[in-house]
């Protein structure tokens, strides 16, 4: 076994990193946008007068550093290559998201706006595999230019993480003699709807409630009568651009239907694993971020005439978190590697379960690691001029979004117990022992 990374990621990490430290790293020096990433970013970054959304001063900045990441020939790197990319890799790309998060707060790579110099194109590779000819041209196109924004509007209040009961309704309906949709219903967690022009609204179009089938999926335009914005959504981890948004009577022509009719859940779920493996990376990244510091720290600071770390109760809640980072490594870029060598819809079939253990325990990980940093730095460790309570509010949505630690952990136990996956049905019952065959060892 070879467990050395391929010349072309690495090469991509130096890359990187040169381009880091000679476009970003002064663009973030400039006009005093470090207030974006000091003690003052939350302030800087939230208006909070007007709905708790991003400052348009903090989203312009994210815009140059992805443009200047773009014409670099970076920001699309993991994009297939008839759209300018260069078919990066899921391992590529987990190396590349958990060495970026490792080196802390910055412009470069920043998770709580899901922003990076390096991009996460599910929309896109969505739209090439389900979209037809007219959309791909259309969305695909304005997506990269930025002239077209989706927001994504699958969960519902009262279902949370079970869109198979989803309310909101789809029925067919002719207008000026041309057909199409109406759609009633509301949505949660609508992401980005502030700045979106298009949101991708699911809906039951057929079907009872609780079926996985009859659900489909439409590119709504945001500016459609009858979609509103409800109210942005303050969350622990702000600025905020997660509205609750309403549907009332808003139609839409036939051409908007994304992805086959009643097939709408198997699109929202198509690229699960890839947005799942590098947000573990992520996560895993930001964990060994707050290890490190934790033990520069505890080396530097002397109270009591000796360095803090000579404390057991320092070292091993540490090495702790060291040992489970580096064990999660190396499961990350396993898996990560596997999916690399399988075409898109085996991952589904044969690695569901390895994504899902990776992506809930590099989250729990990383809040566990920011909240070690905090205590072992003490006061100043708590307060905003150090990074981990930002780190940890943050990471501590994944253990909710992108599918929650719980329902990830009932797909593995699916897995594991044989009810789901390659082992549905495979699983032999154990094999009684006669009461008179002693074990091996008794008397």
């Amino acid at each position: 076994m070879n467990f050395d990374l391929p010349s072309e990621i690495t090469d991509l990490v130096t890359r990187l990193d040169a381009f880091i430290e000679a476009e970003i790293v002064p663009l973030q020096a400039e006009d005093d946008n470090e207030r974006f990433f000091d003690h003052r970013r939350e302030y800087a970054r939230t208006d909070f007068e007007n709905g708790g959304l991003p400052r348009p001063e903090w989203e312009a900045l994210m815009a140059e550093a992805v443009h200047r990441a773009d014409k670099a020939g970076l920001y699309r790197f993991s994009l297939p290559a008839e759209f300018g990319g260069q078919d990066g890799g899921n391992l590529a790309m987990a190396v590349v998201r958990e060495h970026m998060a490792a080196k802390g707060l910055g412009l470069f790579n920043d998770l709580q706006s899901e922003h990076s110099v390096i991009g996460n194109f599910p929309v896109i590779v969505m739209l090439r595999d389900f979209g037809t000819e007219a959309q791909k041209q259309t969305f695909i196109s304005g997506a990269l230019s930025g002239d077209i924004r989706m927001a994504f509007g699958l969960t519902e209040e009262a279902h949370g993480s079970d869109a198979t009961h989803m309310e909101t309704r789809a029925v067919r309906e002719t207008r000026d003699g041309k057909s199409g949709w109406r759609i009633d219903g509301e949505k949660m967690w609508t992401t980005g709807m502030h700045t979106a022009t298009h949101c991708v609204t699911f809906a039951r179009t057929s079907g009872e409630d609780g079926a996985a089938d009859g659900i489909t999926a439409f590119l709504v335009p945001a500016q459609t009568p009858g979609l509103k914005i409800e109210e942005y959504l303050w969350t622990f981890n702000m600025p905020t651009d997660h509205p609750r948004i309403s549907f009332n009577d808003v139609w839409v022509p036939d051409d908007l239907m994304f992805g086959p009719e009643g097939g709408g859940l198997a699109l929202a779920q198509a690229f699960v694993h890839e947005n799942r493996i590098r947000q573990a990376a992520s996560s895993l990244g930001a964990a060994v971020y707050c290890i490190e510091e934790s033990v520069r720290y505890a080396r530097a600071r002397k109270p009591f005439g000796k360095e803090l770390a000579a404390n057991q109760a320092i070292q091993f809640p540490l090495v702790e978190l060291a040992t489970q980072a580096e064990m999660l490594r190396q499961l990350i870029r396993k898996t990560a590697w596997e999916m690399d060598r399988m075409p898109h819809p085996e991952v589904a079939k044969k690695l569901s379960d390895k994504v899902s253990m990776c992506n809930y325990q590099a989250n729990r990980l990383c809040c566990e690691a920011a909240d070690r940093a905090m205590q072992i730095h003490g006061g100043i460790g708590y307060s905003r001029h150090k990074p981990f309570e930002h780190i940890y509010r943050h990471h501590r949505r994944y253990r909710i979004t992108e599918g929650a630690e719980e329902i990830q952990m009932r797909k593995v136990g699916a897995w594991l117990f044989g009810y789901l996956g390659p082992r549905r049905g495979n699983i032999p019952d154990p094999t009684p022992r006669s009461v008179a065959a002693p074990l091996q060892g008794e008397n």
